[in-house]
């Protein structure tokens, strides 16, 4: 059974590679252009993805990392992103 799911991905460079992650299932990868490491971070949630239901556990990451299931698919949580000023 295939799930279609709508995530969100942050990318930032580090040093000489690219740092691509996301924040919903708390997964992230790298590569050496900020196109090549939001790929290879497709790729490792594949493999999350294709683990956790070979494991029988992907129902319960969903719903803990915030997904809502509704009749056959899963709603994503809404995750939003703003600056915020502090003095520290």
């Amino acid at each position: 059974m295939n799930i279609r799911l709508f995530l969100t991905s942050k990318v930032w460079k580090e040093d000489k590679y690219y740092i691509a992650y996301n924040p919903e299932l708390d997964v992230a990868s790298q590569g050496k252009t900020p196109e090549k490491a939001q790929l290879m971070l497709k790729d490792a949630i594949s493999l999350f993805i294709e683990t956790a239901k070979e494991m029988g556990t992907l129902n319960n990451i969903l719903r803990e990392a915030g997904f809502v299931k509704k009749e056959k698919c899963w709603v994503s949580p809404v995750i939003s992103f703003s600056p915020m000023e502090m003095t520290v």
